[in-house]
Parts: structure tokens; sequence; C-alpha cells
């Protein structure tokens, strides 16, 4: 949205070069009218008269031609000086409110905490920032070309303009206070780079990086991403599965995890389910009979994964359950334990 103040400014503008064509036609017809000056001598005349150059007349002026050129100098010193002092202020004044904005900016950013930094704004980022939306979650990109940072940016996606690669870049996205750090630049080496920087600064932060080749794997790992994706193995792989097994692969291309109303599968933290000073088992909880929802998935306080656990599983503090079931189901199930949804 643009600003009022430039709004305002932009109408004077467009005044200002509206009364300097105006004068220059007025000066180039008097100029024809009052005397036997062609066309070209004519604009000449007139436009070393706004300028006041002060070259020689083409030909002697009369009397009136001489009134009528001294009307034009005055009547153009205060038009041109009024297009000047009117742009001049236009360009200090947008200045200006480029640092306010930015300042406003940064003050929001510096008040995030836990929150997501993605680096790099093609398109694995758009996704990712696209997903984290719809997840309600609080992130900020940066990115170094300007252009898309004018194009992109807002109240609900925040940018910073510069290189990722540099300690103080992520500084003032806030690594230090950060949740997660998605490294999707295009470049395998920038990406390495920018882990190992993150890691060292927070030690905590999970980092998710892309990598175009697979000899970057081990790199990244090494320099301390968590988990590290390469999208065009990715791509094939499903591409390859819609041929092999693609009944399967649209069942799970239509499940959901994002939105409100169209979740399918939900992962909750047991101490939403219930008091986990005493130990339950997923039999106790009997998810199933209340809400319709089937346990798939049980992540143990290790960060350990087991697909479809047994009824006797015990769901231990800090653990997770990962549940599958139609949207209405899913909401039956947030609503009964009062889980917000991100």
């Amino acid at each position: 949205m643009t600003n009022p103040l430039v709004k305002v400014f932009r109408s004077k503008i467009n005044i200002a070069i509206i009364l300097l064509i105006a004068v220059l036609i007025i000066g180039v017809f008097g100029f024809k009218i009052m005397t036997d000056y062609s066309w070209i001598d004519s604009l000449y005349m007139t436009v070393i008269t706004i300028t006041t150059v002060g070259f020689g007349e083409v030909k002697p002026l009369d009397p009136e031609t001489k009134i009528f050129t001294i009307f034009l100098i005055l009547t153009s010193v205060v038009i041109v000086g009024y297009a000047i002092k009117v742009i001049t202020e236009y360009i200090l004044t947008k200045n200006d409110l480029e640092e306010l904005k930015q300042k406003k900016m940064q003050k929001k950013i510096d008040a995030l905490s836990n929150h997501v930094i993605i680096c790099g704004y093609g398109r694995n980022g758009k996704q990712a920032a696209k997903k984290l939306l719809a997840h309600k979650r609080s992130f900020v990109v940066i990115e170094t070309k300007k252009e898309t940072v004018d194009k992109h940016q807002s109240d609900l996606v925040p940018f910073i303009l510069g290189n990722a690669n540099e300690d103080e870049i992520l500084l003032q996205a806030g690594v230090e206070r950060a949740n997660c750090l998605i490294s999707a630049l295009p470049n395998d080496s920038d990406n390495v780079f920018v882990v190992l920087s993150a890691r060292q600064i927070n030690k905590n932060i999970r980092i998710i990086s892309r990598a175009s080749q697979e000899t970057t794997y081990g790199k990244l790992k090494l320099a301390g991403a968590n988990n590290v994706i390469l999208p065009d193995k990715i791509g094939g792989d499903h591409m390859a599965s819609l041929v092999v097994v693609p009944d399967l692969l649209e069942f799970i291309d239509n499940l959901s995890i994002v939105g409100k109303t169209n979740i399918n599968i939900e992962e909750i933290a047991v101490e939403h389910l219930y008091d986990t000073s005493q130990i339950k088992t997923i039999r106790d909880l009997d998810l199933r009979k209340k809400t319709g929802c089937n346990v798939i998935g049980y992540k143990n306080n290790k960060g350990e994964y087991l697909i479809n656990p047994e009824a006797e599983q015990k769901l231990n503090p800090n653990s997770k359950v990962i549940v599958l079931g139609r949207p209405e189901q899913i909401q039956k199930l947030n609503s009964l334990y009062n889980i917000e949804v991100e």
C-alpha cells in the first residue's frame, strides 16, 4: 500500500510537470504569434527563456514581445523553482520513508523469538514461507535481491535485505533466538557456509538445508545441518512412484497437514492428552473411540520414531503421537483436548 505522504508528493510532481508543459506551450505559441519566428525558433526562444541560460535572441524583439518575454521569464522562474522544490522534497522524503519502514520492520523482527529464518526467496523459499504462513508460524526471510524484497515484503512476510553468509545479517534476523533456519539458497557452497555460521552462533537451532548435488549432503551434515533436502531427488522419486504405485501416491498427496478445517494428520505432545505424572498407554487414552482418530506413529523423548505403535505403547513425558483422521475427527480431537492448531 502506498504511503499517503508519497501520494501527496506524486500529485504535486504531476502538477509541476503540467505547469512546466503549459509554460512551454504558451511560450512557443506566444513567440510564433507575436513574431515571424518559425516553430523551431519559437521553441528555441521559449527554452532559453525558461531556463534563463542567457543566449542571444534569434531576431530583435519589438516592445510587445519583450513584455511577453518578461512575463514568461517571471512565470517560468516561479514554476521551475516550485518543480525543483517538490522533486527535491520527494526524493528526500522517500529516502526517509524507506528508512523509517526498514526500522519499523527491524523492530518487529527484534521482537520475534522461536521463529524461523528462511535464507533465499526462490522456489523453495517461497514454498516454505507459504506453508509457514498456513501454520501461522512467525518467520523472517533473508534475500539479496532488492527487487524481490520490494515486491514481496509485507507485514506477513518480513524481509531483511542482505547476504545470509554474513554473521551480521544472521544476527539481524535473530538467529540466536530462532527455533529453526531453512537455507534454501541455489548455490550449495553458500548453503554450507550459512549452515556453518548459524550453527556456530546458535548450537541448539534446528537447521534444514537445500542441496543440489548429492555430494554436498555429507558436507552440510558435517557443517551442522539437521536435515538436508535434495529437491531434484525427491521430485524424481515422486514421479517414479506415480508410475509404480500411483494410487498410493495420490492418497498421500490428498492428505493435508495445513490449515484449520482440512487437516488429516496431527502431531500432538502427550502432555496435551493427559497428566503425565501417571504414565498411560495408547489403549488407556482410547482416542479411536473418543474422537475417531487413529494413532499411526509415536516419537519418544529421544526423537526416535515408531510407526504403527502397539496399543500397549507407553506414552512417556516429552514424547509425541501422530494421529490420522478425517478433518472433522481431527477437529473433535483438538476441541476435546483444547489443542490450538498452529
